[in-house]
């Protein structure tokens, strides 16, 4: 005969077991989507080799997968709040595996980059609905430990994607960085399947339309804007102009379908709220001061303090390597002590990086750089912790899988214009062409670029701080009232 009380606690083990499980399910994905970015970058070299190709050629196989996730990233967390996360997320996942496995087998350049532009389509899935997912499964006060764990998760997809994806281009050739994806999409599939809720519950009102014109407005104007911030060897010209033109009237154009249509796919009213409007701006500017980081700190390592590639490759790495280890201590520093401080708190962290990178002179040493880097990364895991927490318990749960797209967009924008506009800033403050530039050049680009980059993550803490004192002013007023 079985004893009750050990069966009562086999049950405990169990039911503590399932959400670590249901966790993972939501870590691998993110993982996946994180890697597929970084392992590509560093296969750009071979693939220019194979196929006889340019750098401007072979580098539209990162750009197409870019290009797809930021402007459908919005488009399916919609989608996934109308007809069902569950089964969306399992359509992506499995999208995400066969695009791979096209990628692998793909035997002209063209057809690689059009794999690659299919695979960003179920990233684009993959991102907004786990973080979608994390409200309907966490306790609101674990939300934020959840988050940094998701971060951690990112961040580690991008810290190995580069040393993983040499160890296998080394070892069993270009193809293997895309096979590597498909078994470990394949078990996410089975993971999501087995271990998040069954399908969603739906309203008993009829279900919302689909806003197919806005969607298509908004990524077209997404994707001009892209290409206008990346096309052009770093010259702004007629052509980038021009996309850029189309960017601006797609979005009016949007607005305009927006304000009219019954169900749209993004309801303008949602930009009324303080919390909201701020937590996408400071997300936004952070993510372009964080992209400069790795466009910069290479040049600056390599030219001005003379490091070899594999040193170069090393001192990079602690920017992933600190914001992996900083994710799950920051998202429980934000349960604990609340996502508004803790918003406040990274993104001077991430300020006072940003002062120490434009002021510390490079006689210093790779410590001037390794300590304002450790100290900048790490406040960036804290922001987006508490960031991310802040807007998903702002937003209805109906609408979570957009709010996690926009989230997500407003990232990729900020990565996409930090490339572009502080890329051109140290560009220039470097004397030109940074490859040629002498040591002292670097050093001054770098120094002017972090001069320049300090201002943005000032006015992302100045709206984080008016947002939340704005949120709180009723709270304030009654309190006073006797």
């Amino acid at each position: 005969m079985s004893n009750p009380v050990s069966g009562r606690a086999a049950a405990n083990v169990a039911a503590a077991a399932l959400p670590r499980l249901a966790l993972l399910s939501l870590s691998l994905p993110l993982l996946l989507s994180s890697l597929a970015t970084s392992s590509a970058n560093i296969a750009l070299p071979t693939l220019a080799q194979v196929w006889q190709a340019s750098f401007q050629q072979v580098q539209w196989v990162v750009l197409g997968y870019l290009l797809a996730v930021t402007s459908l990233i919005v488009g399916v967390g919609r989608l996934g709040d109308l007809f069902g996360k569950r089964r969306l997320l399992l359509g992506g996942l499995a999208l995400f595996s066969l695009a791979s496995l096209l990628c692998a087998l793909a035997p002209s350049l063209p057809l690689l980059i059009a794999a690659r532009a299919l695979q960003g389509l179920g990233a684009a899935v993959m991102m907004a609905l786990t973080l979608a997912f994390v409200g309907e499964l966490v306790p609101a006060d674990k939300t934020g430990s959840v988050m940094g764990l998701l971060g951690t998760t990112s961040a580690l997809g991008t810290a190995l994607g580069p040393s993983l994806g040499g160890l296998l281009i080394a070892a069993l050739g270009w193809r293997a960085i895309f096979l590597l994806n498909v078994p470990l999409g394949l078990l996410a599939l089975w993971l999501v399947w087995r271990q998040l809720p069954g399908p969603d519950r739906q309203p008993a009102a009829p279900r919302p339309s689909f806003d197919v014109a806005g969607t298509l407005l908004l990524a077209g104007s997404l994707a001009a804007y892209a290409l206008a911030m990346t096309l052009g060897r770093g010259q702004f010209g007629v052509r980038n102009l021009a996309l850029l033109a189309a960017a601006l009237l797609g979005a009016g154009l949007f607005v305009l379908v927006e304000a009219r249509v019954a169900s749209p796919l993004l309801q303008l009213r949602l930009f009324r709220q303080p919390l909201l409007r701020a937590s996408l701006a400071s997300s936004l500017l952070v993510a372009a001061v964080v992209m400069v980081t790795l466009l910069v700190g290479p040049f600056y390592l390599a030219h001005t303090l003379g490091l070899g590639s594999g040193a170069v490759g090393l001192v990079v790495a602690v920017g992933p390597l600190v914001a992996a280890l900083s994710g799950v201590p920051a998202g429980r520093l934000v349960d604990r002590l609340g996502a508004q401080r803790m918003q406040l708190a990274g993104l001077a962290g991430v300020a006072l990086g940003c002062g120490l990178l434009a002021l510390l002179p490079s006689r210093f040493g790779v410590a001037a750089y390794v300590a304002p880097m450790t100290l900048l990364t790490a406040g960036y895991a804290l922001f987006q912790a508490a960031n991310t927490t802040q807007s998903m318990a702002a937003i209805d749960t109906a609408q979570r899988g957009l709010m996690a797209g926009m989230l997500n967009l407003a990232r990729n924008l900020g990565l996409i214009s930090g490339s572009a506009l502080l890329g051109a800033v140290f560009a220039a403050a470097a004397g030109g062409a940074a490859a040629a530039a002498s040591p002292a050049q670097v050093a001054h680009g770098m120094h002017v670029t972090f001069a320049v980059a300090l201002p943005l993550v000032v006015l992302a803490l100045l709206l984080s701080a008016s947002a939340g004192y704005r949120a709180l002013r009723p709270t304030l007023a009654s309190s006073r009232q006797p």
